[in-house]
């Protein structure tokens, strides 16, 4: 068994069959033999902003490696509120449920900054799994800890202040785009936090006279990420620990 073979390559060290270059960390850490199953069903797509990729309840039918940018998987009530469930960079992949036998997800899944990737039909992902045993142990893992994110999630919502979500939120986004300065607006914002429009503004304002963090419309850039990560709450370190289970930085 040769030394790279389960260990991560670097980015643009795979391709999908059209030669575009891969820097989904997922793909980039499975063996040779399962990437070279799976690499016929990689399409390589542009994913902008806003684009939804999955309603709330439907069925699933592609699930999405990132090479850029940001996702987001949101709780929505029949009445339009919403809640955040989680957030996916290059570090993961969307459509979770598939990689386990399910067809339905009950999130809606947005592209909230643009990037790019790959998606998989959920038919050749599920295919491919049956022979593929390091893939199915990294989407599953990945799986796994996806749950133990929203239950973090779940409890910050409940027990914290709006100020240390969103520096918990703030942390967690950067780490997936790699960028101090982040383009999204206090509407998104407040859909993620489960919370209003000028409660996101308010604790903006907070963090930005403290020097943390400067907005203007459409933007956040984090300037002193030391002092933000004192500010956060709990959860930003307990996710991290996830985080690290999988391997993958």
């Amino acid at each position: 068994m040769e030394r790279k073979r389960f260990q991560a390559l670097q980015p643009g060290e795979r391709t999908n069959a059209q030669g575009k270059p891969v820097s989904s960390l997922i793909l980039l850490s499975i063996s040779n033999s399962d990437y070279a199953l799976l690499r016929p069903h990689l399409e390589y797509v542009s994913l902008p902003n806003h684009l939804v990729l999955h309603e709330a309840g439907g069925k699933l039918e592609f699930a999405y490696f990132l090479n850029r940018g940001l996702i987001s998987l949101v709780v929505v009530m029949k009445d339009g509120k919403t809640a955040e469930a989680g957030i996916v960079g290059n570090e993961g992949f969307t459509g979770t449920l598939a990689a386990v036998g399910l067809s339905r997800s009950p999130l809606h899944t947005v592209v909230q900054i643009t990037g790019d990737g790959f998606r998989v039909e959920v038919g050749a992902l599920q295919n491919t799994l049956e022979s593929a045993p390091h893939l199915q142990l990294m989407l599953s893992r990945y799986a796994v800890i996806r749950g133990m994110h929203v239950a973090q999630t779940a409890a910050c919502n409940r027990l914290h202040n709006i100020g240390q979500r969103l520096a918990r939120w703030l942390l967690m986004t950067q780490d997936r785009v790699d960028s101090g300065s982040l383009p999204i607006t206090h509407d998104f914002l407040a859909t993620m936090l489960g919370t209003d429009r000028p409660s996101v503004s308010l604790a903006a304002s907070v963090l930005q006279k403290k020097k943390l963090i400067e907005y203007t419309r459409g933007s956040v850039k984090i300037v002193d990420r030391k002092k933000l990560e004192n500010t956060a709450c709990e959860c930003y370190g307990v996710i991290q620990q996830y985080d690290g289970e999988l391997g993958l930085k």
